[in-house]
């Protein structure tokens, strides 16, 4: 009997040597936070299924392959191919992803004020539109660190693992994000 908390480098070895419900195990433990990753990145639920079910074959392949060297690091491993299937499937398409929360909605359509008024509802859509215009508007490195914390709630450490750099080159990326936005939004009053 294996003990009922195992760390993923062990469930990957019984998984290597055989035990299915290894894999079961690791699925189990990080699938949402994977698939909520690639639905934020993609927005349509039917495609993100897609792509966590190519991301697993791909974990798979490299598993049973012998290709696996990333000892600690799984989730990230596993996200960062999650992004580049994501990536792959927009530059297939041309076409820019819309932010959306863990269940598919497009996260500044589930803002809601008290007793809004069609004045309000106004306002926020407005509002909304000029947000995303202005994140489509930061550099790559920073919109991908915003968008991972913000509302794929990935921790720094793990943006970091993720993309490749260390944690204060993603405080960084972050810092100079909220600080470009704010710019954006200041200037924007300003011109009002």
């Amino acid at each position: 009997m294996y003990p009922v908390i195992q760390n993923d480098n062990e469930l990957i070895q019984r998984y290597i040597t055989g035990d299915e419900n290894a894999l079961a195990s690791l699925l189990k433990k990080h699938q949402k936070k994977i698939f909520s990753f690639i639905l934020m990145r993609v927005r349509e639920r039917a495609l993100a299924e897609d792509i966590f079910q190519d991301t697993f074959l791909k974990v798979i392949d490299s598993l049973k392959g012998g290709k696996y060297n990333e000892e600690g690091k799984f989730l990230p491993w596993v996200m960062m191919i999650a992004n580049n299937l994501c990536m792959d499937h927009f530059r297939r398409n041309k076409r820019m992803p819309v932010i959306v929360d863990s269940e598919g909605k497009d996260i500044f359509n589930t803002l809601r004020f008290a007793e809004e008024t069609k004045e309000d509802n106004i306002i926020r859509e407005q509002t909304v539109k000029e947000i995303k215009e202005m994140i489509e508007l930061l550099p790559a490195d920073q919109r991908e660190v915003l968008i991972l914390r913000h509302y794929a709630e990935m921790s720094f450490k793990e943006i970091a693992e993720m993309t490749g750099t260390n944690i204060n080159t993603a405080l960084g990326r972050m810092r100079y994000a909220l600080l470009n936005l704010r710019k954006m939004i200041g200037e924007k009053a300003l011109a009002v």
